[in-house]
């Protein structure tokens, strides 16, 4: 297990308290450190006929499965052993904390410490802790059982074809789910724990031979890198191991999908799992990457590809249709066909505000009621983001306050950004949405124009742990085009994406349509 390697922290590890050989100076001792909490559980237990040995067994209420304590360790110990071998092991002085792991105890995971900051860790983290009078040392033995929710369909990520399961916010849970649709050698994980306080799981997986060397040892590094309290999602990972801060765009992919996972991994890349959240982050992630649904390789690549050029569509939509709409009702009215511009020009007569002001009006207000609707109880959340903005938007259409026009504008812009398989993709357009307003409102099309560019140059100039994120168009690898805005049919995709992976750029043998079934 991959540690953070801090000056102090090594420090303090040679100062950590060793165990005791009298057993009830380590139970007082555990007691203490652990302010002799309600949900600490301690229970004397002799061993032998003659109970020759005096042992503990101590864990934690709620995080372990009392009915395996009771069988596997407590009954093995008063009743399941052979009390002649028992006997002659005490009379010859032998390791009995060896002897009970060998020969006694029927549990698979059984593993040894003598000091007090490793015991107590296993201690809060589901393990049971047997403890002998008379040794300097303990066992700690896996038996945790945490209550978790079940595997159930993703809320978010939600496809007409495909499966049906998500991740939990059990770690172990999650990363079965990926060894049951990987089942090959090289897929590798990697253990370790971050958090001073929370001592978070974190757990890193890659296809050994596929994903690339230097992008795992980065991974590692950033993490490695990590100085903090506590992690409580994947998000605070998120935060530390990104290559740039200050941008709109999200350069760390996560889903809660091991179907995606799974297919991530096949691509070469990297894929971090945090404890307690369903949400796994991918890296290096890339701009196209956010536009991509599960669903897109489950139909057929005609389909796919007409359901990713709308993806397109609406991408433009929802980014740029109020910005077209101020500009071109502000400075270019010339392109509007003369009927529809007299209609425009009567619906706004009677308003007092500038398209601008209009524009931004609706959006906050829309932008408001989503957010509450989604705060809102599962029951009236929708039922009440729907009507208000239904009621809101047809009283102020009647109150003159805004045009109905520019209802209807935001009304499609709206829809428009729900079209993104990626929540944070999403979030990042109706961002860049407002500035390109204001740019819109000054400077017309031409403001438009600037935003845009600025923005691509924003993005070419952005990079997910070495990679650039506009790739495969900037840099431009046509092999990898495949696999973009078009989806080529399977068959044809038997080359995997050029700068995530450098080593095993081929992922199929055929490289034709499979023969058609004779007649």
């Amino acid at each position: 297990m991959r540690r953070n390697n801090h000056p102090e922290r090594q420090e303090a590890a040679k100062q950590t308290a060793q165990l005791h050989l009298d057993l009830h100076h380590n139970v007082q001792h555990i007691r203490q450190t652990l302010g002799n909490s309600g949900d600490l559980v301690v229970r004397d237990l002799p061993i032998g006929a003659n109970e020759q040995l005096h042992s503990a067994i101590i864990y934690t209420d709620g995080l372990v499965d009392t009915t395996s304590i009771q069988s596997g360790v407590i009954e093995a110990l008063m009743s399941g052993l052979d009390q002649d071998a028992l006997a002659n092991a005490i009379r010859s002085d032998a390791d009995m904390l060896n002897y009970l792991s060998n020969h006694a105890l029927a549990v698979e995971q059984i593993n040894e410490t003598d000091t007090f900051d490793e015991l107590i860790h296993s201690l809060l983290s589901g393990n049971v802790i047997l403890l002998l009078n008379g040794y300097d040392r303990g066992l700690f033995i896996n038996l945790s059982k945490y209550e978790h929710r079940a595997i159930m369909e993703p809320a978010v990520e939600t496809v007409v074809r495909g499966p049906r399961e998500s991740f939990t916010e059990s770690l172990r849970t999650n990363t079965a789910l990926i060894r049951r649709k990987i089942k090959d050698q090289n897929l590798r994980l990697d253990n370790r724990m971050i958090g001073r306080i929370t001592k978070t799981d974190i757990a890193v997986m890659y296809m050994k031979g596929i994903a690339d060397d230097h992008v795992v040892e980065q991974v590692h590094s950033r993490l490695d890198q990590i100085d903090i309290d506590g992690i409580l999602e994947s998000g605070y990972i998120e935060a530390y191991i990104q290559d740039v801060d200050f941008t709109p765009f999200p350069t760390v992919y996560n889903t809660e999908r091991p179907d995606v996972i799974a297919a991530e991994l096949l691509e070469g890349k990297v894929v971090i799992l945090v404890d307690g959240t369903p949400f796994v982050l991918v890296v290096p992630a890339l701009f196209i990457s956010f536009l991509h649904s599960a669903e897109d390789y489950y139909q057929r690549a005609d389909i796919s590809s007409l359901i990713r050029i709308l993806r397109f569509i609406g991408l433009f939509i929802s980014l740029l249709a109020p910005s077209l709409y101020i500009a071109i009702t502000t400075f270019h009215q010339e392109m509007l066909p003369t009927q529809l511009l007299i209609g425009l020009a009567s619906q706004r007569e009677g308003i007092p505000f500038p398209a601008f002001i209009e524009a931004l009006v609706m959006e906050i207000v829309f932008e408001v009621l989503r957010e509450a609707g989604l705060r809102m109880p599962r029951a009236v959340g929708q039922a009440v983001s729907i009507v208000g903005t239904l009621v809101i938007g047809q009283a102020a259409v009647n109150a003159g306050i805004v045009s109905a026009a520019m209802v209807i504008v935001v009304s499609i812009t709206a829809i428009a950004s729900f079209i993104y398989p990626a929540i944070n993709m999403s979030i990042t357009m109706r961002m860049l949405r407002f500035p390109l307003m204001g740019l819109a409102a000054s400077f017309g099309m031409f403001g438009i124009f600037l935003g845009l560019m600025v923005l691509l140059l924003h993005m070419s100039s952005l990079k997910s742990f070495g990679v650039p994120y506009t790739a495969p168009f900037s840099p431009y690898i046509p092999d990898d085009l495949k696999d973009t805005v078009i989806r080529k049919p399977l068959w044809l995709m038997n080359t995997r994406p050029r700068l995530i992976n450098r080593r095993n750029i081929i992922r199929q043998g055929k490289t034709s349509p499979p023969p058609a079934k004779p007649k």
